[in-house]
């Protein structure tokens, strides 16, 4: 074996082989398909089979099981993820590019040179999540009144 074959079999070679993980691709994952937990499986974290599985079983239930689906309190579960997705993209697209590398580009040797996607993609997620937090809170406390009988009577 030569050394140019024992060194691209090396497992240094392999991390080194591999693309590095961008803070805008990130951000827009957790933005877009934070739910079910897109960024995670991207930047390669143990456990981010247990969000995907908590969206899924959350999806079917609330699709299954209740008459309407957006009433149903499985839902309502699917915000939290949701919600933690705008802010950890937020959070991914504004952390400096020294820290992103050392945490998520670990031994690739080059640092990431990040310009104005990284602001926007945050801004993107505060504007979207901020949105969406008020729409899951507002549906949240409708459910909850008409649970206790607080709006009979009251016509929409």
């Amino acid at each position: 074996m030569t050394q140019a074959q024992a060194q691209a079999s090396s497992p240094l070679s392999a991390a080194s082989a591999r693309r590095p993980r961008g803070k805008v691709a990130v951000g827009l994952l957790a933005c877009l398909l934070g739910t079910v937990g897109a960024h995670w499986w991207y930047l390669g974290r143990r456990h981010a089979w247990l969000v995907t599985a908590l969206a899924l079983a959350s999806g079917f239930c609330a699709y299954s099981f209740y008459p309407v689906w957006y009433d149903n309190p499985a839902f309502f579960l699917l915000f939290i993820p949701m919600i933690d997705g705008f802010i950890e993209s937020a959070v991914f697209s504004l952390m400096p590019d020294e820290k992103f590398d050392r945490l998520y580009n670990a031994g690739l040797g080059r640092p990431t040179k990040t310009g104005w996607g990284p602001v926007l993609v945050a801004i993107l997620a505060c504007l979207v999540g901020a949105t969406v937090s008020m729409f899951a809170i507002a549906m949240v406390v409708v459910y909850t009144w008409v649970a206790m009988g607080w709006l009979d009577g009251y016509v929409f």
